[in-house]
């Protein structure tokens, strides 16, 4: 943590918050210091996080980390282990891995993917400069051959994961914002002789819309880093599946509703989730 020592030569007795609370005078500086003494007090402390949410200053404290989603009294969900949104099926060492990947995607780091590739053996950066597919590694101590369409289709194979990854990701904040237009539609209907509890399957369906759009953001992170065998192939039908759902829901919700297709649309919704 940050600490004060005291500031004689060759004493190293560390001035207590009471102390400095004592001698500084200025509210504002005070103020900071307790900022500076709770927030290093959090970091501190393998149990408790900060809430990552925007405009939340609000500390969660758990019994023993894991890997496992909590949820703060600002209603943000997200992984206690490494501070991101729930990312499940997707263990937080390679969610790490996918976002550098993601975010390394600058002029240069689009030349150097499309023209170099790391050899499969060394990993060692090789550029190519001839006509010929098939290449030898240039380290002297590899000296592998490998053929570099193979190494491209591995480059086509992380834009079909990115592509649907960034798609979900899209459509989760325009969905996330779902909620003003079905909070301001329960309250017309309300208004139009229906019970508070009627009108609660369209907030659930939203609730439900945004969980999966966010779930199937990470199927696809998941799917990009796992080992292709038949349970690959049931997990890739299962997506499918899950896909399908959340974009016939998501048509569903979009719908203008009215006093004539509500009862239509409420049966469509709830055979969904």
């Amino acid at each position: 943590g940050q600490t004060i020592a005291c500031a004689a030569h060759a004493c190293d007795i560390l001035v207590d918050d009471a102390t400095v609370m004592r001698l500084v005078r200025d509210p504002r500086v005070k103020l900071k210091y307790q900022h500076i003494i709770t927030n290093s007090f959090v970091e501190c402390n393998r149990l408790l996080r900060w809430c990552p949410s925007p405009d939340c200053s609000n500390a969660i404290k758990v019994a023993y980390v894991e890997a496992a989603p909590v949820t703060c009294r600002c209603t943000h969900t997200f992984c206690f282990a490494c501070g991101e949104n729930w990312h499940d099926p997707v263990r937080c060492c390679l969610l790490r891995k996918w976002i550098k990947k993601c975010d390394d995607d600058s002029e240069t780091s689009n030349w150097i993917a499309a023209n170099t590739k790391e050899c499969p053996k060394c990993n060692v950066t090789i550029e190519k400069d001839g006509g010929c597919n098939h290449m030898v590694c240039k380290n002297q101590n590899c000296k592998a051959d490998f053929c570099w369409e193979r190494s491209r289709a591995a480059l086509q194979r992380y834009l079909f994961y990115c592509n649907r990854y960034m798609n979900h990701m899209q459509s989760l904040r325009f969905e996330s914002k779902l909620y003003a237009s079905v909070k301001e539609k329960m309250e017309e209907m309300q208004q139009h002789n229906m019970s508070w509890i009627e009108v609660q399957f369209l907030k659930k369906a939203v609730d439900i819309l945004c969980q999966c759009r966010q779930t199937l953001m990470y199927t696809y992170v998941f799917a990009y880093y796992l080992r292709k065998n038949n349970q690959s192939v049931i997990f890739e039908d299962n997506q499918r599946d899950l896909e399908s759902a959340t974009e016939t829901l998501s048509e569903y919700l979009e719908r203008d509703i009215t006093s004539e297709n509500l009862a239509d649309i409420k049966q469509k919704v709830q055979d969904k989730y």
